[in-house]
């Protein structure tokens, strides 16, 4: 069953962010454009690379009015060792989020059972906490986060004009389409 128009399940977790441990809850999130980025595992090899580019665009997802929610199976502790001994994780703003219980990764359905850690999950939720963007990818499959910016931004525009809609590859300030029985056949 797809999670896309689902509000998100109840969550209260700790989270390592500006050098404090913060609690995040699904009502905490409420108001603004989210980012939940899970990722299998700290002190690894293709996160710190995906975090590192999140923290790159960070200051254009916040122009936005999105934060990202790095999210683990490890502890609130272990984020923070990683951000304190890591030059990648250092530059990481956003919260990285511990899921030590899995409550999250199962909320979001990315958990791994028998390993116990996330898949490469990426979830768009709107103000009203909804998933509007659901994107999973393999293990060594490592995200883009320029292309993650481009989807927010068409989420964020489908929002704000109903009845029109985003064509594949559009970016911000191109012509989208107001689906109607005159388009049909046409495009």
């Amino acid at each position: 069953m797809s999670l896309i128009n689902k509000e998100i399940k109840p969550f209260k977790a700790t989270a390592y962010h500006s050098g404090k441990f913060v609690d995040v809850t699904e009502t905490s999130i409420r108001g603004k454009w989210a980012v939940f980025f899970f990722y299998p595992a700290d002190f690894t090899f293709v996160c710190p690379t995906e975090l590192g580019d999140l923290a790159d665009h960070y200051a254009q997802f916040q122009r936005l009015g999105v934060e990202i929610y790095g999210v683990s199976t490890d502890t609130h502790f272990t984020h923070k060792a990683w951000h304190d001994t890591s030059e990648t994780i250092a530059k990481v703003q956003y919260p990285l989020v511990g899921d030590p219980n899995h409550v999250l990764a199962r909320n979001f359905e990315v958990l791994i059972e028998e390993a116990g850690l996330a898949d490469r999950g990426t979830f768009v939720v709107d103000p009203e906490g909804r998933i509007q963007i659901v994107e999973i990818t393999a293990g060594g499959i490592g995200r883009n986060a320029s292309e993650l910016l481009r989807k927010v931004k068409a989420a964020q525009y489908v929002a704000a004009h109903p009845g029109e809609v985003c064509p594949a590859k559009w970016k911000e300030g191109e012509k989208t389409l107001a689906p109607s029985l005159d388009l049909v056949g046409k495009i």
